[in-house]
């Protein structure tokens, strides 16, 4: 049996990856690397799903993988995280979209590089993601789309943000799969992108990289 994670993900073999994650801890590997292993294999997977060679039926199999890979190592990366946090991160999928792949990567990589991260969920209203701002009171606010119909909920939060006087109180990141720099202007966000690892590194850029 190969340990190669990320085939295993694109493959859709969740038995497969779940013992060669265990496979890697056994030999002491390191977690993180391990987890880059797993999100290889889901950014190779977006690319067919963009590409139109992988379907959602697929993508949504390989989002089970993944979170099967991850479930694994979590008790692990908890080992490996700073015991001070870097910031808070409140993540949504709004109103709309009922996609969390993209999210659930990138929450997974920011709580592993010493993040606190509050995941609102899918389909989130924008009053509520308003309401959780205040709440929360993070230094970012990340929004995920796979499809352009939360673009308008994404604009509603960010005028509602405005409206309560919040808006320069946090960063907003913008990703997923049909987000472009257009759709960031349009929102009014500070950054986007369709890569989750670009995305960790902003926030640990402006974080200050502790």
């Amino acid at each position: 049996m190969s340990d190669d994670i990320s085939t295993y993900v694109v493959e859709l073999k969740r038995d497969d990856a779940v013992e060669a994650v265990k496979s890697k801890l056994e030999k002491g590997e390191d977690p993180i690397s391990v987890l880059n292993e797993c999100r290889k294999g889901m950014t190779i997977v977006g690319e067919r799903f963009q590409a139109g060679d992988y379907y959602l039926a697929e993508l949504m199999l390989s989002a089970e993988v993944f979170k099967s890979a991850v479930a694994i190592l979590d008790p692990h990366l908890a080992g490996v995280r700073s015991s001070q946090s870097l910031g808070k991160v409140m993540l949504a999928t709004p109103k709309g979209d009922i996609h969390d792949l993209g999210k659930n990567i990138v929450a997974t990589l920011l709580k592993a590089h010493g993040f606190e991260v509050h995941d609102l969920g899918v389909d989130v209203l924008p009053e509520v993601i308003v309401e959780k701002a205040r709440e929360i009171e993070p230094e970012f606010v990340g929004f995920s789309a796979l499809i352009t119909v939360a673009f308008d909920s994404m604009k509603e939060a960010v005028t509602m943000f405005e409206e309560a006087g919040i808006r320069n109180r946090f960063k907003l990141m913008v990703g997923g799969g049909v987000t472009t720099p257009e759709v960031k202007d349009y929102i009014g966000a500070d950054f986007q992108t369709v890569d989750a690892t670009e995305g960790v590194a902003y926030c640990m850029k402006i974080a200050g990289g502790k």
